[in-house]
């Protein structure tokens, strides 16, 4: 099976009041436990990768393990840029064949955010591929970029209607109260918020940051029209917890056992996450 699309998949979960559950890797085991967790439960998922990933694992490397998966699980997998600020680099991931772009240009004054954010868009359309932007900002740390407390900045309702329809953007990450990382306490979102979103604006709304947020909070999330739920720190603390729990044993040296311990640590998780979004059974189900 070929890399898909995630957008559809997105409006068919936002129709059933569930949501796509997205997950970043940084390694081949993690690609294989998001594969296999997604293909016990015949649900579509997205595989997303940082620019710190790409760093990491290569793009050419990336691209290829992506490919291998789609076809060896047999599941609808679709490859995901996520928060890239730079140009050329998406422009590089789209030539690669990934299915799915993230411009994040939600550092910059709105003006500027919308310019950019249309410009890959505009190239998104002409290869066919849907293009997720940010408006607000979602603190927190995620690889090397870092937002703190004082520059995070909810999303306003009216100004994300504004920006979906100026940019033409598909999907839109949006800030209520999420952050990225670890959470020092229990998230607070704001529910309120999020549905003045949904009313004014038609595409699918994406949740950041959703590591830590309570099962309940992220499911009044999907009430409230969240189609794309991200995960990323949630997957690493059980892949280290593994490794460290596997290397306590001073004569274990062997990768493939220490690193198979925490593929498994990892699909687990990504079997619940995805229980909790509600796709189980998705990717059989037919399309809008």
């Amino acid at each position: 099976m070929a890399l898909i699309s995630p957008l559809p998949y997105m409006l068919k979960a936002r129709e059933k009041g569930v949501a796509i559950a997205a997950f970043n890797i940084h390694n081949l085991e993690t690609l294989q436990a998001v594969a296999e967790g997604a293909a016990r439960l015949r649900a579509p998922v997205i595989v997303q990768t940082s620019p710190g990933t790409l760093t990491h694992m290569g793009l050419a490397y990336v691209a290829a393990c992506c490919r291998v998966a789609s076809d060896q699980y047999g599941v609808p997998i679709a490859l995901h840029m996520d928060h890239c600020r730079d140009f050329d680099t998406l422009v590089r991931c789209l030539r690669a064949g990934y299915t799915s772009l993230m411009v994040d240009a939600s550092h910059l004054p709105f003006a500027e955010n919308v310019a950019l954010t249309r410009r890959v868009v505009e190239m998104g359309r002409a290869a066919g591929i849907p293009v997720e932007a940010e408006l607000g900002r979602v603190g927190g740390t995620e690889d090397d970029l870092t937002v703190d407390e004082r520059s995070a900045a909810l999303t306003d309702p009216g100004q994300a209607e504004e920006f979906a329809r100026i940019t033409g953007v598909d999907t839109l990450a949006v800030a209520i109260g999420t952050a990225h990382g670890v959470y020092r306490g229990e998230p607070q979102l704001d529910f309120a918020r999020l549905s003045a979103i949904r009313e004014r604006v038609s595409i699918p709304l994406v949740l950041h940051g959703a590591s830590g947020v309570p099962d309940e909070a992220v499911r009044e999330a999907l009430r409230r029209g969240i189609a794309k739920v991200n995960i990323a720190t949630e997957i690493k603390l059980p892949m280290a917890a593994a490794i460290r729990e596997a290397l306590a044993d001073p004569g274990q040296s062997d990768p493939r056992v220490y690193l198979g311990r925490a593929r498994d640590a990892v699909r687990d998780t990504v079997e619940r996450k995805i229980r909790l979004c509600g796709c189980e059974g998705l990717a059989d189900s037919p399309l809008p």
